[in-house]
């Protein structure tokens, strides 16, 4: 006989950490696969517009991102919640995931060379379309990967949680912080100039100064992801119980499980929609407005310092490439701020509430995004040459970038855990849940990166009109999580 999808918990025996020390080491994955996303989000879109990629374009290729998101990591959450692997149920995935990550990092990282070998120009500025097709391959292939590998990490931080809420925000806060570290680390790394020349392989004929950097980053990026992914595992202690030697009717069941696994999915889809209640919907309402408004920040962060505040072209000279290198550094600033709060949102959520935490981070986030709106504009009407903003643009930016790891910190954490703490008290599957919050994430950002260029080049390639548009979605985000969240999703005293 087929077993429903809340019987498979049955099948497994987590031996679950009995200390906050081990749920530190089990969420290390999270500072490997941070790693890899600081590096992405710092300095693809401008190594994409290096390669000819013209900037209304950009946001098309991050289309990838949430497209995959879309169907791969719901899909992922599902199967992982009915997984009787004999190596556990979430693990698995998190070393699949982390292959995929390592081979799409190469294609990635080498794809000016492939482009080379395949008969692309050297010539500066010129389009190079086979380095175009290789870099989009394996730009897909990362973000599948990083779906596959996120979704059941954050299941298995609910699972050795044990359905313990304390344990669950901090497991989450753990989370937060090794990605904060993985950021820290990534955007440093981003950020630094000579990486050439201590990887001198890297600088061929086909790669320049700039993408021998980015090459070099992602080189290390491969071994910090594989030592990561190896600690989580064997920190994280799940185990196959007993219950393999199967009864004769569990194993005619199992054929008959197997051929309607898509069937089941979209099942286990669709009655996980009719069982959530009000204020789980809202934590997937509050989530999506909220990613309205981070995205274009995610999209253009760097960029928007290379072009804005360091008047930098992507095609012509030097000011760019110092932009994009100290946006790097600010978000690295921003990664530090998040690291420290992480350590401690686990107690202002205790003492004023989940939602109130989180619509007040949203608010500043609301604000920190004006403020880079009226940056954008100050450093216009301002005289200085490209590649030399002013002391006081140069700080004000860089502090916007570090206020933003606040925000940046509750949404990394808190989201995540009121999903798992309210998938408990309903029934439903940790991964199919979390798969499901990350729906949330990835409309938005398709919405984002289909509007977000044409809207840019409408008031000339800049990026303050998405940024604009990133500060009313903060806004409004904050206010319902105000409203809505502090006192019904944490109806239990322990979430307050």
């Amino acid at each position: 006989m087929v077993r429903e999808i809340s019987q498979v918990d049955d099948d497994l025996v987590l031996r679950r950490p009995k200390t906050d020390f081990q749920l530190l080491l089990s969420t290390s994955i999270a500072c490997g696969i941070q790693f890899g996303w600081a590096l992405q989000l710092s300095l693809l879109t401008p190594y994409v517009q290096d390669l000819g990629v013209p900037h209304v374009f950009v946001s098309l290729v991050w289309l990838c991102g949430p497209i995959s998101g879309l169907v791969v990591q719901p899909l992922v959450g599902h199967v992982s919640d009915r997984n009787r692997s004999r190596f556990g149920r979430r693990r698995p995935f998190m070393v699949a995931g982390s292959i995929s990550i390592a081979v799409a990092v190469f294609l990635v990282s080498f794809s000016a060379d492939i482009g080379g070998w395949l008969g692309d120009p050297t010539i500066p500025g010129i389009r190079k379309p086979r380095a175009i097709v290789a870099f989009v391959i394996g730009f897909w292939l990362l973000d599948v990967g990083n779906n596959v590998t996120q979704g059941p990490c954050r299941a298995l931080l609910a699972d050795l949680s044990d359905k313990d809420e304390r344990s669950t925000r901090v497991a989450n806060g753990f989370f937060s912080l090794f990605m904060a570290v993985g950021n820290v680390l990534g955007y440093a790394a981003g950020s630094y100039g000579n990486w050439y020349r201590l990887f001198s392989f890297t600088k061929t004929k086909y790669c320049n100064v700039n993408c021998a950097n980015l090459k070099s980053a992602f080189v290390i990026h491969i071994v910090i992801l594989v030592l990561t992914t190896y600690v989580s595992v064997s920190f994280s202690h799940e185990s196959a119980f007993d219950a393999f030697q199967k009864t004769e009717e569990e194993e005619e069941g199992e054929e008959g499980e197997t051929q309607v696994a898509g069937a089941s999915f979209y099942r286990g889809f669709i009655n996980t929609l009719k069982t959530m209640d009000r204020s789980m919907w809202m934590v997937f309402i509050v989530t999506a407005i909220s990613w309205v408004g981070w995205f274009p920040f995610v999209l253009y962060d760097t960029d928007w310092m290379g072009r804005e505040v360091y008047k930098g072209d992507p095609n012509e000279g030097n000011s760019y490439s110092a932009g994009v290198r100290t946006g790097a550094f600010g978000l690295m600033l921003n990664s530090i701020v998040l690291g420290l709060f992480s350590w401690k949102i686990d107690v202002v959520c205790e003492k004023i509430g989940s939602g109130l935490v989180w619509g007040l981070s949203s608010l500043l986030m609301a604000v920190c995004f004006g403020a880079m709106v009226v940056i954008s504009f100050w450093a216009k009407h301002i005289d200085y040459d490209a590649g030399n903003p002013t002391t006081a643009i140069l700080v004000a930016s860089l502090i916007v970038f570090a206020l933003l790891g606040l925000p940046m910190a509750v949404t990394y954490s808190v989201p995540y855990a009121l999903v798992s703490i309210k998938s408990e008290e309903i029934g439903v599957g940790q991964g199919l849940a979390l798969g499901l919050l990350n729906l949330a994430i990835v409309f938005p950002q398709m919405t984002i990166s289909l509007s977000s260029g044409p809207l840019d080049e409408l008031v000339g390639n800049g990026n303050w009109a998405s940024l604009c548009l990133g500060a009313i979605s903060a806004f409004v985000s904050g206010m319902m999580a105000i409203v809505f969240i502090r006192n019904r999703v944490s109806a239990r005293s322990s979430l307050r």
